[in-house]
């Protein structure tokens, strides 16, 4: 594992795997590798905070593990779950035997499944946990998590504690539709991930679009920038930047002009009124 002795570091190591971070990025990533602690990523949907955690996997060389949050996500998902098939059958095999010693025997961990949270734990390889869009769980889901992210272990009745083998990084995403809770924020270091700059995302652009020219990548930039300004059901992300230049050049666009944009607003925005919003507002 790779070991940074200051943020510059850091920076220049996520933009060895083609992810541009800001002085605040590599700031919050130093320190939650130098603490031990985790990370609470907010911001909009697409400015690339699940991207975050692929670098840091890849920066590291280690293996990511992914929790996707859900409306009604429950222990049985995210932590663990017994394999019951397998342990009727060891009952009906053993229908004679002592049930205290069977008991004790199909509650083992040979019947145990792991999830996302409890593999991460386990698993004795350094790893990236990545729980991504916290927001989209009930608050009192939340309280699954804080084991976890507080003392990197995990309590199973029937087996004990069961505490990490080597400590994860640990990067939480959330898209800030719904407030989370003070004791899980209390456990993190925050970070927030906004729109980034047009000189910024001409860079992102460069970095991730093959054969776009700083020229294309400045215009996309300056448009897109000015789009976010309009009152829209949803503004373009970084990602959908990315896709809107790689259109772009797909169709041989080397300067964008009006009839460009109206033909490829679909790429950018999502929702049609969205999309009649802008054409009218920008007069094409």
């Amino acid at each position: 594992m790779i070991t940074f002795a200051e943020p510059r570091e850091v920076k220049v190591a996520l933009e060895d795997v083609k992810y541009l971070a800001d002085d605040r990025i590599a700031q919050v990533v130093f320190l939650a590798e130098r603490l031990g602690k985790p990370v609470l990523i907010e911001g909009p949907a697409g400015v690339g905070k699940t991207e975050l955690a692929k670098a840091l996997a890849a920066v590291h060389d280690r293996r990511l593990i992914r929790l996707q949050c859900y409306e009604g996500l429950d222990e049985s998902k995210a932590l663990y779950e017994w394999n019951y098939k397998k342990q009727l059958l060891r009952i009906q095999a053993d229908q004679g035997s002592d049930w205290s010693r069977l008991e004790e025997d199909i509650f083992s961990e040979d019947y145990l499944l792991t999830r996302p949270l409890l593999e991460a734990i386990t698993t004795e390889e350094p790893v990236v946990l990545l729980i991504d869009e916290i927001d989209r769980v009930e608050v009192e889901t939340e309280a699954l998590l804080l084991e976890v992210l507080s003392e990197f272990q995990v309590s199973i009745p029937e087996l004990g504690t069961m505490r990490a083998v080597s400590q994860p990084l640990v990067l939480l995403t959330s898209n800030n539709t719904r407030e989370l809770s003070e004791a899980l924020k209390r456990r993190c270091l925050f970070l927030h991930i906004g729109y980034p700059t047009v000189e910024r995302e001409k860079q992102i652009l460069l970095a991730r679009v093959e054969g776009v020219t700083e020229h294309l990548a400045e215009q996309v930039a300056r448009i897109v920038r000015s789009v976010r300004s309009f009152d829209l059901k949803k503004a373009p992300s970084v990602s959908e930047s990315i896709d809107w230049a790689n259109t772009l050049i797909a169709l041989g666009i080397a300067e964008i002009e009006a009839a460009d944009v109206t033909d490829t607003l679909h790429v950018l925005l999502k929702y049609q009124t969205d999309i009649e919003r802008v054409a009218k507002e920008l007069e094409i």
